[in-house]
């Protein structure tokens, strides 16, 4: 079938699915667009979660988050990574716990001992945090995975489902029994193989507005046989429909749901986008479809960063423009920008240049002033660009916000 639509209205059509465009009224009804939001730790600038739900959510503040754990409209749970779930999903997570109940391995091998002594206690005692076991002085010290026995057997409870997070203490996870923290009114029936397979599809391809089998399974092992199945049947039915990528890097079949409407106009915005957003975790495509050849450098040796250790991509109406490398001065409540990096290829048109950049510029100052307040800063400073134009009209923007 032929691809209905250029990279530039996919682009389009998945910023609409993501929520960019039209922001919507409320986070449960957001989780249940995104179908998840990853979890991640690292805090130069505000948390991931809460930076995802910000580009988003109009006023949205971390503590709407941890309000809806309060009422229990979402879960935390792992998605291909740690998340926060809707709880309207909630049973289709006892796909994965049944399979780890029956002998599938998570992390690490489960110390059975541990974990029976781990729930008996927080049986007795209500919610507890791993650091409020005690440590054995003997025990291995070293890497994050080297971790005591008693938070091994929290996660493996957890990941098993017999335990839940009830909260998030200064981001440490407060576990308790499952039966005390989910809702009684929530559907506990383990789906099967096929409700589960069309369970990942439509969430895939209603959050994303379009996807193959590799990226629909991603990060999921021992799925591709079950989903490529499922696959077949939902297009068989008229439920989805597929095409083939429009050139060699994009050979492959890609679906989407037939429903699906381009938006009608794009505004002259930047979003600030997380490394761990919806719209950019899965690099490939993104450099694929998008042209925007993207890694956090987190994870990468200082000395061979090319961008920074936390760099931001940058949206612009519809084409990825560039990356801002951010970290956040909370004591003297300073947003720095330390490495702002335009990708050359953006402004081709030298006619056109000045008029572009001016158009991207003011964009720009307003997503970074609106990023600082996120931050709980006060002002925003640039300390590095590759664009001297860029660089002399952002200057003159920070000094007069300052």
């Amino acid at each position: 079938m032929t691809n209905p639509y250029s990279a530039t209205q996919w682009l389009q059509l998945s910023m609409q699915q993501q929520g960019l465009l039209q922001p919507l009224g409320s986070l449960s009804e957001l989780m249940q667009q995104l179908s998840y939001v990853q979890i991640d730790s690292i805090n130069v600038v505000e948390r991931a979660h809460h930076h995802v739900l910000h580009n988003r959510l109009a006023d949205y503040s971390p503590a709407m988050l941890d309000e809806a754990m309060t009422d229990k409209t979402v879960f935390e749970y792992w998605s291909h990574a740690a998340a926060y779930l809707p709880i309207d999903d909630y049973r289709f997570s006892l796909y994965r716990k049944q399979q780890l109940q029956q002998g599938d391995k998570h992390w690490f091998e489960p110390e059975h001992k541990v974990m029976r002594e781990v729930k008996a206690r927080i049986t007795a005692e209500g919610p507890l945090k791993a650091s409020q076991f005690t440590h054995n002085a003997d025990a291995k010290k070293g890497s994050w995975w080297d971790w005591k026995p008693a938070k091994k057997a929290l996660e493996q409870l957890f990941i098993q489902g017999e335990l839940m997070v009830a909260k998030r203490d200064k981001f440490q996870k407060v576990y308790d029994l499952t039966e005390r923290v989910l809702p009684r009114n929530i559907d506990i029936t383990i789906p099967s193989d096929t409700e589960y397979a069309q369970h990942l599809i439509n969430r895939y391809l209603a959050a994303h507005g379009f996807g193959n089998l590799q990226q629909i399974q991603y990060l999921r092992k021992g799925l591709k046989p079950l989903l490529s199945k499922t696959l077949a049947q939902m297009c068989e039915q008229g439920e989805i429909a597929h095409f083939t990528g429009a050139n060699a890097a994009t050979s492959q079949v890609y679906f989407y749901q037939p429903k699906l409407t381009l938006p009608t106009s794009i505004p002259n915005k930047v979003w600030l986008l997380n490394p761990f957003d919806n719209l950019v975790i899965q690099r490939q495509k993104l450099k694929q479809w998008f042209g925007f050849d993207y890694q956090i450098e987190v994870y990468v040796p200082e000395a061979k960063r090319q961008y920074g250790y936390y760099s931001l991509p940058i949206l612009w109406r519809d084409r990825f423009v560039g990356r801002v490398d951010v970290k956040a001065d909370r004591k003297n409540q300073c947003l720095l920008l330390q490495n702002l990096h335009i990708e050359t290829q953006i402004l081709t048109n030298q006619h056109d240049e000045p008029h572009d950049k001016a158009h991207l510029v003011s964009a720009l100052i307003e997503a970074i002033e609106h990023y600082t307040q996120f931050n709980n800063c006060q002002r925003w400073q640039l300390l590095q660009c590759n664009d001297k134009t860029i660089a002399q009209m952002l200057l003159k923007a920070s000094q007069q916000s300052s």
